[in-house]
């Protein structure tokens, strides 16, 4: 191969067998030289040389516009251009390669042709890094996990968009802090002990376990937290990389299957316990009726009241009981929430402290569900009779139905003291109660969650900061028409007593 118009064959030589790949381009645009490197990125053989025609067209086999503009102008004398990242027709490569080449003109003798070199710098590996770099942190951003990375430290350098949504604090409030900054106290010390110690062991360097951690607002976050070390070549530990995966959902339908489960249990045993109780009861309750009648002594009456109250209150015991256990799978109608609620609320009115404000709050849409018209009488009863009792003698109560989305909502929040903290994780559970002794069973919101769930629902507890409780009862939306008489199929047509009760 000749190479033109140039006076030292060691220096032809030398860039003969460089590894950097060069060319020379003479105008009008044909390949004048190349060395075995330019001809291999480019994927051809010495038939390349020489070849006349358009610039960059099967004769440079490197098809990228910008590079045949850039040798266009350099022919032209016009200054250096680099250009990045051209795909060349390597063969031994799938897909060729890539490379930047850089084009200048190249001085030439008085009248002779113009001329370009072009060099080119093989950067496959190098595009391919930064392809895969920002794969990497775009899976970063993406995760639905909480991610952070810190240094060798424990200092927070990053953190995703999942770890700001989970733990409410923005990635510049947590850059520069050390990850204590969503820490738990409930989490033990101990725990950590253990965490470093196997993140400093050369031969684990990673730690997985399950921890509480704590959100902006206090609330607690169970996570499953994975950290591994990142280390240099020399084994080093740069980095740290924690990837949690937040449970709080799973740990709540847990709890709400467990839930469920206990419901389950006690109903079973509740049914055995209440026919085994009622025939003694009904005894006391005739017994002490027969002194009632055959003693005139005061101070007996008194007493024997006293038994029968005791009975009574156990007698009401037994009869939630047997609710609770008989519950029974809704018959299902199609039903305005509006009407519904406004019946509710309309039964109980005058029944109840006349000091008692009560707001209603309706859309002028019907709000159309489906489900047991009497069980979620029974429902928004046993709420609004909490509320009464909650409030005393005087008082506000906002009732409210609302379409969210494809959900009907009932809310009733009443202005009273509202619930203890530490009550509000049990007010479902059977038999808790935050009534004074005598004043309840803690049966009632029991069946309540029970008849939510069995339409497809659910019920929600929670203090409002400056006005009290409040339930929230949400239920499917039923697109079908308000008003019929569907039943679930098989379901035999309810009696009268049933159908009055129901209308």
């Amino acid at each position: 191969m000749a190479f033109p118009d140039l006076d030292s064959e060691a220096f032809a030589r030398l860039l003969e067998e460089a590894p950097v790949a060069v060319a020379i381009f003479e105008g009008p645009g044909g390949l004048v030289w190349a060395n075995g490197q330019y001809i291999l990125e480019a994927g051809g053989d010495d038939a390349l040389l020489g070849r006349d025609g358009p610039v960059g067209d099967s004769g440079v086999r490197l098809p990228d516009a910008s590079f045949r503009r850039a040798i266009q102008a350099a022919l032209r004398g016009e200054p250096p251009v680099m250009v990045r990242a051209v795909r060349t027709g390597r063969r031994d490569r799938p897909g060729g390669g890539l490379v930047d080449a850089q084009v200048r003109a190249l001085p030439t003798g008085p009248g002779g042709p113009p001329r370009a070199v072009v060099i080119l710098h093989d950067v496959t590996e190098d595009v391919r890094e930064r392809e895969r770099a920002r794969l990497f942190y775009a899976s970063f951003l993406s995760s639905t996990n909480a991610i952070e990375v810190t240094d060798r430290a424990g200092v927070l350098v990053d953190v995703n968009p999942a770890f700001e949504r989970i733990y409410g604090y923005s990635r510049s409030e947590c850059i520069g802090q050390k990850p204590s900054l969503v820490q738990s106290t409930k989490t033990p010390h101990e725990l950590y002990v253990r965490m470093w110690e196997d993140l400093g062991n050369p031969l684990k360097g990673s730690w997985s376990g399950e921890i509480l951690n704590r959100d902006r607002e206090g609330r607690e976050r169970p996570v499953f937290l994975t950290i591994t070390a990142v280390r240099d070549e020399s084994g080093a530990a740069t980095h740290y990389v924690g990837v949690a995966v937040d449970l709080t959902e799973q740990r709540s339908w847990e709890r709400r299957v467990a839930h469920t489960d206990k419901l389950a249990s006690i109903g079973q045993l509740a049914a055995g316990v209440a026919h085994e109780i009622n025939t003694p009861l009904a005894n006391i309750m005739l017994i002490a009726e027969g002194l009632r009648r055959r003693s005139p002594d005061p101070p007996t009456l008194g007493r024997v009241d006293a038994i029968a109250e005791q009975a009574r209150i156990a007698a009401e015991i037994v009869r939630g009981l047997l609710d609770f256990a008989r519950r029974s799978e809704p018959r299902v109608r199609d039903l305005d929430l509006v009407a519904v609620a406004r019946d509710t609320v309309a039964f109980l009115r005058g029944k109840q402290p006349a000091d008692v404000n009560v707001e209603e709050r309706y859309p002028a849409e019907p709000v159309p569900i489906a489900g047991d018209r009497s069980q979620l009488v029974q429902v928004l009863t046993n709420i609004l009779n909490n509320a009464y009792e909650a409030l005393g003698r005087t008082g506000r109560i906002v009732v409210e139905v609302r379409r969210v989305h494809e959900r009907a909502e009932v809310e009733v929040i009443d202005s009273g003291p509202g619930i203890p903290e530490e009550a509000l994780p049990h007010i479902f559970e059977p038999f808790f109660t935050t009534k004074m002794e005598g004043k309840g069973t803690g049966l009632g919101l029991a069946i309540c969650h029970g008849i939510v769930e069995a339409h497809r629902g659910t019920i929600r507890v929670r203090n409002v900061p400056g006005a009290g409780a409040s339930f929230t009862v949400s239920l499917p939306i039923e697109t079908s028409a308000v008003g019929s008489k569907r039943r679930p199929e098989g379901d035999a047509a309810p009696g009268p007593e049933a159908e009055a009760e129901e209308e």
